[in-house]
């Protein structure tokens, strides 16, 4: 999901100041990376610039003057057209990790060393997420299952390789 979507969904609810919609982009999809106040508001200017949001009246407050944000129809679109197109389920076949394993290969260094400290640095992240998943609300165990399932994968990958090295090595250094 990218910002510029995020931001769409949560103006398709309601018009909307750009405070208000870093809290609730920060409450609903940035718990770990909170989005900075410059890139909300760069972000809106984007948006109105290509006709997918139209900022409202300047209003004067106690604080800085603020705009009320809407989402046009073109922004409509965009986000439905967004929101019904699948997820690629396997955008890239060659991911850092299978590339790391060839480097190593061709490049005479050890390939098992870097799989084994993958390995420890998965599992120490899924501690975390199983810790996060206990601790939190739905949400979060949402999220943490999420993580958890592509580690697991990961997991699952990192043994394969290890068991194929002999094999791999044949061709990458051949």
């Amino acid at each position: 999901m990218t910002v510029p979507l995020a931001l769409l969904g949560l103006l398709e609810r309601e018009p909307s100041y750009g405070y208000d919609l870093k809290r609730d982009y920060d409450a609903h999809f940035g718990r770990h990376k909170p989005l900075q106040f410059s890139q909300v508001y760069a972000t809106l200017a984007r948006l109105t610039r290509d006709g997918k949001v139209a900022p409202g009246e300047m209003e004067a407050g106690g604080g800085p003057d603020r705009k009320l944000y809407a989402i046009t129809d073109g922004g409509k679109h965009e986000f439905e057209t967004w929101l019904r197109q699948p997820i690629d389920p396997a955008p890239h076949l060659q991911t850092d990790l299978f590339v790391k394993v060839v480097f190593a290969l061709m490049l005479g260094r050890s390939a098992e060393r870097y799989l084994d400290v993958q390995r420890a640095a998965h599992l120490r992240r899924m501690r975390e997420l199983t810790a996060i998943k206990r601790k939190g609300d739905v949400v979060d165990a949402l999220l943490a299952d999420h993580g958890l399932f592509h580690l697991e994968a990961d997991l699952r990958w990192i043994d394969m390789t290890a068991a194929r090295l002999p094999a791999l090595a044949e061709v990458v250094c051949s």
